[in-house]
């Protein structure tokens, strides 16, 4: 087999690897194979492809950490919907004594507690947060 047929079939291994790992880095390091295969589809030396598909490999997976889509942005599950259903639902709260309150909620007792700046008045409330057993509620 040539060592273009080499380098191309490594480079479709990545990509097949890429889509089982979800993210984009084996991807990246495919692009650096896929340019050692162009240079010795071109007659360059081995040497020259093999630090020709490093370097362009970790350029790419630089560059993709730099962009967008390489960060991770951080997100306290206690806040986040994706993460937790109970988050953006309606609950309703008959009283409020100091500042907390037991609601049944999807089959259960919880506690309840008024979010900063949020009115001890009865009635409907959204959750925004999750603490444990404790609801945070405006």
């Amino acid at each position: 087999m040539s060592d273009w047929m080499n380098w191309f079939l490594a480079a479709g291994l990545l990509v097949i690897l890429e889509l089982f790992s979800g993210t984009f880095y084996l991807l990246m390091i495919a692009i650096g194979v896929l340019a050692g295969g162009l240079l010795a589809l071109a007659g360059v030396g081995t040497t020259l492809q093999t630090v020709a598909a490093a370097a362009i490999g970790v350029l790419a997976t630089l560059l993709l950490r730099t962009s967008k889509y390489g960060k991770t942005e951080r997100v306290d599950a206690a806040f986040d919907p994706n993460v937790n259903q109970d988050i953006g639902q309606p609950i309703a709260v008959a009283h409020w004594v100091n500042g907390g309150a037991r609601v049944m909620y999807r089959g259960a007792q919880w506690d309840v507690e008024l979010a900063p700046g949020a009115d001890p008045d009865a009635g409907a409330y959204t959750i925004r947060e999750v603490r444990g057993s404790r609801l945070i509620v405006n």
